[in-house]
């Protein structure tokens, strides 16, 4: 589904769509949350109090007319009064967003703010934030309390003491997209923070990084769609929702390619949710030009190098997932000789300083010879493969493994395989 579809379903399609996704990603409870749209009319389309998030149907999204009436089966959720209160505050808000999810109540309880300079596109997707003090929940206190914050225009995005996080956007979209990013950030400090210190992007290293990215990309017209290119836009798709579902892409990063015919391939979009990216949304690219009428990824350049200086890669994901960019952010090795399967699979990976996309650009794809996985500190980590399933294999194997190392570093020391067991593992499974 495209963001431009989601945009024009009705306020009750988009927010159960929304509502869904966020419930089974783990980012509320089956109680917790509520969100909202306020049409043209200006009536607000709102989840309804003590009803499953889980089984939500359109049929159970409660309409508070602007007239003071209210249409549905259920009572409206009971956080209305702080979703009216905003809308008030803000009339340019037209989506809002409350929710529970773990890493940004954790903010919440320790009474911080969790830094967006951790990623580059972070700080431009949520802004800067803000923080209410705590009211009693459903109370018009907390809604004034809210909306005070919510008054200072600079704010999208507010943590609520002791209690979650609310957000508004234009659009559901837009404020899906930032509530995404937000929790995705909050989850990569506290758990970059198990590993070692985190460190930031300075103002100066993400506005090269801006300009990095060349501005205006040369397009072909007349492009050709045989069976076979078809087949791999679908495959594509497939695998990006895919990443999404398991937490290892957010809707406002990941680049998947796929090489097509020698060195041409196909790319994701640029600024086009994830999670909503169709089969026509991928970008052909043909001699390092785009088809007529596309933007492709921001990451064009570098994948292209990687294909025309690697003839054995054949598909590549560039992504952001929470434990391999604890590490990224925590600048700390990922040492996959913790478990055989790691190291089978990835062998060595190493981590490469930011600017490196930048200033050495070639240089990090010829890093792709001899490793299949990179990880970019502050940035993400990059995947190589032969297929694009095998490709998706290795991510999930990294992000897997990640996940142990975050974990086994609050119990102890870490204690990988001697070099004696790498050997056993080379011959075994005949690994150059």
């Amino acid at each position: 589904m495209k963001e431009l579809d989601v945009k024009l379903m009705h306020p009750v399609e988009q927010i159960n769509v929304i509502i869904g996704r966020i419930y089974r990603n783990g980012m509320t409870t089956t109680s917790g949350g509520n969100i909202s749209i306020r049409d043209d009319n200006g009536d607000i389309w709102i989840t309804p109090s003590a009803v499953d998030k889980g089984t939500l149907t359109i049929k159970d999204i409660v309409c508070m007319k602007n007239d003071g009436t209210i249409t549905g089966v259920h009572k409206p959720s009971s956080e209305y009064p702080f979703h009216k209160a905003i809308y008030e505050a803000r009339p340019e808000l037209n989506a809002i967003i409350h929710a529970h999810p773990p890493a940004l109540v954790a903010f919440s309880i320790a009474r911080k703010i969790p830094n967006t300079n951790i990623i580059p596109q972070a700080r431009f997707v949520c802004g800067e934030i803000g923080y209410a003090p705590y009211g009693c929940p459903g109370s018009e206190e907390l809604g004034r309390k809210i909306a005070s914050e919510f008054k200072n225009n600079k704010y999208k995005a507010v943590i609520m003491e002791n209690h979650g996080v609310v957000l508004g956007g234009t659009d559901m979209m837009d404020v899906y997209q930032r509530f995404e990013t937000l929790e995705f950030c909050s989850r990569t400090i506290v758990n970059g923070g198990k590993l070692g210190k985190i460190n930031l992007l300075t103002d100066k290293q993400m506005s090269n990084y801006q300009v990095f990215f060349p501005k205006e990309i040369m397009h072909f017209t007349d492009p050709k769609y045989p069976s076979d290119e078809r087949a791999l836009r679908t495959d594509m798709v497939k695998i990006i929702r895919r990443a999404c579902d398991q937490g290892l892409m957010i809707s406002t990063y990941g680049t998947v390619s796929v090489r097509w015919s020698e060195n041409d391939f196909l790319i994701t979009p640029h600024d086009v949710a994830r999670w909503d990216i169709a089969s026509n949304d991928i970008v052909q690219i043909k001699n390092g030009m785009a088809e007529v009428g596309k933007i492709p990824s921001r990451s064009l350049a570098l994948h292209h190098s990687i294909y025309k200086l690697n003839p054995h890669i054949n598909s590549i994901i560039t992504t952001q997932s929470t434990n391999l960019m604890a590490h990224a952010v925590s600048h700390q090795k990922f040492d996959v000789r913790t478990i055989p399967e790691s190291w089978i699979f990835l062998q060595d990976v190493p981590s490469i300083p930011f600017e490196s996309l930048y200033s050495d650009s070639e240089g990090v794809a010829k890093m792709f010879s001899k490793n299949r996985v990179v990880i970019v500190e502050n940035d993400c980590v990059i995947v190589t493969g032969d297929k694009l399933i095998n490709t998706f294999d290795y991510l999930e194997v990294a992000e897997f493994s990640a996940n142990s190392l975050v974990m086994a570093s609050s119990i102890g020391p870490l204690q990988p395989m001697g070099d004696g067991e790498i050997d056993e593992l080379r011959v075994v499974f005949n690994v150059k």
